[in-house]
């Protein structure tokens, strides 16, 4: 029997697969970043497509705050970019890899769901939370810039962006009124971001969901006033989580 280089690559090398996941987060991020280039602009469900139409529903957040996605897009992107070039066969980043991937891939086509179907969107976009959560659960503490950091501005937003979605839906199909609905959303958003702060390093996590809630707190300031203070409310609590992330790490 011949003898076996052993110097040839293994069919079934961990390595090899390491690789292989490095490059579909890249490629799915890619086409996550460019899936706005792709579709119509998307501002929120649109209200001729529920059963009750909501114009503004009140858990929304002001359009400003939707500027955010320009930092998470390049931030993930590099973040990618980075973990194929510098990590590929790294462990800890590995561990992040597959629901990372779930999730962006999901997200590269939501836009275009979201336009036409807000049910299935809406359950779309807790799956990408899902991934993001995880994927931020499993970061390491080390190259947080590089990871941890992105993946907590990515899954920080997607908690309040779900939450508005699930409560844009309730109040869309006529089960609660549209404050009640909203009301139920922002301490859905509130509860799930404690609960997940309270498990990871990164202070971009709870300092997304605080952007989120004060772009609620801007929309609600005329309208609903004491909804507009329970939103701030809740987003002075993510940022002294913040706060105390940062002191954690000075």
């Amino acid at each position: 029997m011949p003898d076996i280089d052993p110097d040839l690559e293994r069919p079934d090398d961990p390595n090899d697969t390491a690789r292989l996941k490095a490059v579909l987060v890249l490629v799915a991020a890619i086409a996550f970043v460019t899936s706005p280039f792709l579709a119509e602009p998307f501002t929120g469900f649109d209200p001729d497509q529920l059963a009750v139409p909501i114009d503004q529903p009140p858990v929304q957040p002001a359009g400003y705050a939707f500027s955010i996605w320009g930092l998470i897009y390049l931030w993930l992107l590099a973040s990618a970019g980075y973990g194929l070039v510098k990590r590929d066969i790294d462990k800890a980043w590995d561990a992040t890899r597959w629901p990372l991937f779930v999730s962006l891939a999901i997200g590269a086509s939501w836009i275009a769901v979201a336009l036409r179907m807000p049910g299935a969107a809406t359950l779309l976009i807790w799956v990408m939370l899902a991934g993001a959560a995880l994927a931020l659960l499993r970061a390491p503490d080390r190259d947080a810039p590089w990871l941890a950091l992105p993946l907590g501005l990515y899954a920080g937003w997607l908690t309040a962006a779900a939450t508005v979605a699930l409560a844009t839906i309730v109040m869309g199909a006529g089960l609660l009124p549209p404050m009640t609905a909203s009301w139920a959303g922002l301490a859905l958003a509130t509860a799930l971001a404690i609960a997940v702060a309270g498990r990871t390093a990164a202070l971009t996590y709870p300092l997304s969901v605080a952007w989120a809630l004060i772009g609620v707190t801007v929309a609600n300031l005329a309208t609903a006033p004491l909804f507009a203070a329970a939103a701030a409310a809740a987003a002075l609590t993510m940022g002294y989580i913040a706060y105390t992330l940062w002191q954690r790490r000075t």
